[in-house]
């Protein structure tokens, strides 16, 4: 007999109710000015017109209501789920502290200490970031976040999906960029529970594929290097939790290179006046890629965030 899922659709539904409004019920429509080069019919849902310009501040709602008393809480970060955590703690007079690599980017650095954050750079990537911020929790008694590790991170991500499928059609496929698999392994959870034939299909950046690989193993693969402009989804070391939690719900992972993220990102500005970030843009990068896969299909893709320093603009978007 199988085991039941970790991530609860009660949850989920309950986490609807208790998120704040802000990041609630993102626009969702037809991107019709892509659909004649990309041959297939696409639905995106924007998750970038909200305090911190991306999704991440779902999961760190949720997480962040359920909890009891005001702990000291610590994270690593890329520095979405960082705002995130920034923005919900902040909210409850909870202090934060935040562990990001010396190489982070510059605008979610200064977003996550204009929210309240005690935002400390160390190592060189998250990697070295996040045995930061474990040495810290372990020297100050603060809580642990880890994104990707804590149910009700992914449960509160898993709000997309329900929202998705109030789309009057069904899909034949939703594309989800993948990183530490909290986005995808929540939102596959509910579409699988309620649209069983629509393809839930992650997307990992090719210079990052550690999740990718650790899917089709059914269990944690490590790499020791990445190398990939899309920091939100560059993943080295996955935790064994989110893994497990996509074995039986995604239906493939795919892999896009970093230039057809930039043709996604300025196709994006371009024809629907939205701008993302690298892995923001990663389902379009892989209807791109993957064209004759969804030629005639059905397809919704989440953008997943927006934040790019205006040296990122000039060098991505200025075409």
């Amino acid at each position: 007999m199988r085991e039941p899922h970790r991530l609860s659709l009660e949850h989920i539904q309950q986490a609807a109710g208790m998120i704040d409004s802000v990041f609630l019920n993102s626009p969702q429509f037809r991107a019709e000015p892509l659909e004649k080069q990309l041959e297939c019919r696409i639905v995106v849902k924007v998750e970038t017109l909200n305090p911190i310009r991306s999704f991440k501040g779902r999961g760190a709602e949720y997480f962040t209501a359920m909890l009891e008393g005001r702990p000291h809480l610590v994270c690593a970060t890329a520095g979405n789920f960082g705002q995130g955590m920034a923005f919900a703690a902040r909210k409850r007079g909870m202090r934060l502290t935040i562990f990001a690599g010396v190489t982070a980017n510059p605008l979610k650095v200064e977003r996550m200490r204009a929210l309240g954050a005690d935002v400390r750079l160390a190592g060189e990537n998250f990697k070295a970031a996040h045995s930061a911020a474990q040495a810290f929790a372990t020297e100050t008694g603060a809580q642990m976040i880890e994104d990707g590790r804590i149910p009700a991170i992914s449960e509160g991500a898993g709000t997309i999906g329900l929202e998705v499928l109030r789309w009057p059609e069904p899909f034949d496929a939703i594309l989800v960029p993948l990183g530490d698999g909290a986005l995808m392994g929540g939102v596959a959870r509910w579409v699988k529970a309620h649209r069983p034939a629509t393809q839930m299909i992650g997307i990992c950046a090719s210079g990052a594929p550690a999740m990718e690989r650790s899917w089709r193993a059914r269990r944690t693969q490590e790499i020791g290097h990445t190398e990939t402009i899309a920091d939100g989804i560059d993943v080295q070391s996955p935790y064994p939790e989110a893994v497990a939690d996509l074995i039986g719900l995604a239906d493939e992972i795919l892999l896009v290179e970093d230039h057809t993220l930039i043709t996604a990102m300025q196709q994006a500005h371009r024809d629907l006046g939205v701008v993302l970030e690298p892995a923001g843009a990663a389902g379009l990068a892989a209807l791109a890629t993957y064209r004759e896969r969804f030629k005639g299909q059905s397809i919704a893709t989440i953008l997943t965030g927006g934040n790019i320093t205006p040296e990122h603009m000039r060098r991505w978007l200025s075409v």
